[in-house]
């Protein structure tokens, strides 16, 4: 009788022991699948984004976001095997995913302007740039912000998305740079004397550059002064040495030429009125 008991036990059993036997069974592989292909997607992704020099966080960004998403799909199917209804999982989960999307809507704005920002390069770690109303030195770029050092040393963190929506000046994203300078001279001045002086400045300097070749012409007539336009070409850094230099030595050589720099005047004429006769 208790052999029969439990041959009716054991045949009852096994029919629920194989069903959800193999479901389990299905969804551990389904996990351990999904787990494989994870990791063989983040590989090529790495190798991928790596051959093209994207930077090393937007890399592992979307290794990480590739994996996960993989992951999430996997679980998703492993649930199924089960019975779950993962129709409305899914709902659930977008609806999160669109609330949370409103929420961060300017952290995702500065997201995706960091993204742009690593895959088109418009500036690197080292350069000047100008942007946002800011000017400074980029020392780091993140995917939400980027963070300049101000020529006085301080520190500026700028969201990518205000970046992005101006406009961005890269100072030394060029081997060379143009230094535009202004020689004023006085009107009663030989133009030609001053212009023979100012190249002379120019060819004796050691970090002016022969190609493209320097220019010296008259920009303006000034109320007070007739105004040289001095163009040389730089490498790009000795800017700011040469600009000093130059600025130091046109006042020094115009003087020792006897030229005069001038400064603003007026003329200023009195007229008395006469006083009729009573």
């Amino acid at each position: 009788m208790e052999n029969q008991d439990a041959q009716a036990i054991i045949s009852q059993v096994i029919p629920y022991l194989t069903t959800y036997g193999l479901q389990i069974l299905g969804a551990i592989a389904i996990l351990i699948a999904g787990r494989i292909v994870a990791g063989l997607v983040g590989k090529v992704i790495r190798r991928t984004l790596g051959r093209g020099k994207i930077d090393e966080s937007l890399i592992g960004f979307v290794e990480r976001f590739a994996k996960g998403g993989i992951m999430v799909f996997a679980v998703i199917a492993a649930l199924s095997k089960f019975g779950v209804q993962t129709t409305s999982f899914v709902a659930v989960i977008g609806a999160a995913g669109l609330a949370v999307g409103l929420a961060l809507q300017g952290s995702l704005s500065n997201f995706a302007a960091g993204v742009l920002i690593l895959l088109f390069r418009p500036f690197r770690v080292g350069d000047v740039i100008d942007s946002a109303g800011s000017r400074g030195k980029v020392k780091e770029i993140g995917i939400l912000a980027t963070t300049l050092a101000t020529p006085d040393n301080q520190k500026v963190i700028l969201p990518n998305g205000s970046i992005m929506g101006s406009k961005i000046i890269n100072v030394n994203a060029f081997p060379t740079r143009r230094v535009d300078l202004v020689a004023s001279i006085s009107y009663g001045d030989d133009i030609e004397k001053a212009r023979d002086v100012l190249r002379g400045i120019l060819a004796g300097h050691s970090h002016v550059l022969k190609e493209p070749a320097p220019v010296v012409e008259v920009l303006e007539m000034a109320d007070s002064s007739v105004n040289l336009a001095v163009r040389p070409w730089v490498n790009t850094a000795d800017y700011w040495p040469v600009y000093y230099d130059l600025n130091r030595s046109i006042k020094h050589e115009l003087e020792r030429s006897g030229l005069t720099i001038p400064f603003p005047q007026r003329d200023v004429h009195l007229f008395q009125e006469s006083t009729p006769a009573a």
